[in-house]
């Protein structure tokens, strides 16, 4: 699943230290995340947009089966 964290991230001028502290993640995590190597679970994802004032579709991109 392909996402738009780090471009959102920008958006909101936030280091990835800063967005992994407000979503009580580690920095790894965002790492992760941003690199497409870890898909978030239902909740992460939910506060991920709601964080960045947006839908989920908004911020991830799900392209069929993987």
């Amino acid at each position: 699943m392909e996402n738009k964290i780090k471009e959102k991230r920008s958006e909101f001028n936030f280091t990835q230290d800063e967005l992994a502290e407000r979503l009580n993640v580690s920095r790894q995590t965002i790492i992760s995340l941003e690199k497409g190597k870890y898909n978030p679970s239902i909740t992460l994802a939910f506060k991920i947009a709601k964080l960045f004032n947006c839908s989920i579709e908004d911020v991830f991109i799900y392209k069929g089966e993987e």
